[in-house]
């Protein structure tokens, strides 16, 4: 893409020339003495059975410079976790296969309720945590690279430029998140993106009082990209929700914890299709219509510890003004996706707006009548302080587990 613009809070860093996989993973094998890498791949079973991961494995077979790569297994039987293990046996790297749903993980899992620890709700964002906590206490791995088991157009060029920044030594970079175009041949995808990350932010922007944080999430080309890179230390301290709102949430906490200085995007592809989530019109509990809930309470929550005031009025306001905007935006869409030989249905872009409208309105809501709610997990630092020798039996289970 001809584009090297910087317009945000953030460095930017482009697909100028289409430099070469090989050349990108030679930089990566000398900055691999400096910085070892790991990468992290939260999946459920299903996704075994899929057409994207075989694809993705093969990949990172050809990936040189990878020490460790660690799986986190929700939704599995006994019998489904030996198939994982024979599925995944063809990696070179050292893998680590969490089986989260097995007796010694969901025993460890057991021990932390017992000190109010342990994830509020199974998702993601928990399967993540674990990995994250066994990244910690089994690799000597400096970085850590994240992305989901369900694209359909990966290559491994995506891995390598997602890494490079934060491992290149010579970079000022600790955290580093992806981006892409999300566009078939024949119509536009990224709905959550265009039609309610972006207008939200613009009408927080006009109804909140002045507020960095919402410059900042705005500089993120792909604020929900699941392809982010981090540095060890991050790990460590970072706190994540449990739910929809992990990408949103990761992003709140390392704009908590880190300079702007520290924090890129990278175009990681030139274009980018996973599985596709239903819209949900009548099931708030499910699909985007949930993701939309959860990612916006996120954001409100994030507003509201940087001194932002609530109230239903707010909300009100927030919800009219978010609804005028995406209702534009959709005219620009519109107008681009023709113009490109591409396909958007307009009625169903505004009835998707009409939902995320509503949906501001409940977060809000939910918002408001839950003020206790805690919905970050604890940071590794602190599962340690509470329970000191939690990591090695963590470690442990899942040696035996592998071994088994």
């Amino acid at each position: 893409m001809a584009d090297f613009h910087q317009n945000g809070i953030i460095s930017t860093l482009h697909n100028l020339t289409d430099r070469t996989t090989e050349s990108l993973e030679a930089d990566l094998m000398g900055f691999r003495s400096f910085n070892p890498m790991a990468l992290v791949l939260p999946s459920l079973f299903s996704e075994l059975e899929g057409p994207a991961l075989e694809h993705i494995v093969d990949e990172l077979c050809e990936v040189p410079y990878l020490d460790d790569i660690i799986i986190g297994l929700d939704r599995a039987d006994k019998e489904q976790f030996q198939f994982a293990k024979s599925y995944f046996s063809r990696l070179p790297q050292r893998h680590h296969i969490l089986w989260n749903s097995g007796p010694r993980l969901t025993a460890l899992d057991e021990e932390l309720k017992e000190h109010g620890l342990s994830p509020a709700q199974p998702g993601k964002g928990r399967n993540v945590w674990f990995c994250f906590g066994y990244f910690l206490s089994a690799t000597d791995a400096q970085v850590v690279g994240l992305h989901d088991c369900d694209i359909l157009t990966y290559d491994r060029a995506l891995l390598a430029r997602l890494m490079y920044p934060v491992a290149n030594p010579t970079f000022p970079y600790v955290f580093s998140k992806g981006y892409y175009a999300r566009t078939t041949e024949e119509r536009f995808n990224g709905r959550v993106v265009r039609l309610l990350i972006g207008p939200l932010l613009a009408a927080l922007k006009k109804v909140c009082q002045p507020n960095d944080y919402i410059i900042y999430l705005n500089s993120f080309r792909y604020a929900l990209a699941g392809e982010f890179a981090m540095g060890r230390q991050v790990v460590k301290n970072i706190r994540i929700p449990s739910d929809w709102g992990l990408e949103i949430g990761v992003l709140s906490e390392v704009w908590r914890s880190q300079s702007t200085q520290a924090i890129c995007q990278v175009e990681i592809a030139d274009n980018y299709d996973h599985k596709h989530q239903s819209v949900s019109h009548d099931n708030p509990e499910s699909g985007l219509s949930k993701m939309s809930i959860d990612i916006t309470k996120s954001i409100f929550r994030k507003l509201a510890t940087d001194g932002q005031v609530f109230s239903q009025g707010t909300f009100r306001t927030l919800k009219a003004t978010y609804f005028r905007i995406a209702l534009d935006r959709i005219e620009t869409f519109y107008n681009d996706a023709v113009m490109n030989g591409l396909t958007l249905d307009r009625h169903e872009e505004e009835t998707t707006v009409e939902l995320f409208a509503q949906n501001i309105m409940k977060a809000g809501e939910i918002f408001l009548e839950s003020p206790n709610e805690t919905p970050f997990m604890a940071n590794w630092n602190r599962i340690n302080s509470a329970i000191p020798d939690f990591t090695d039996r963590f470690r442990e289970a899942v040696r035996l587990d592998n071994e088994d």
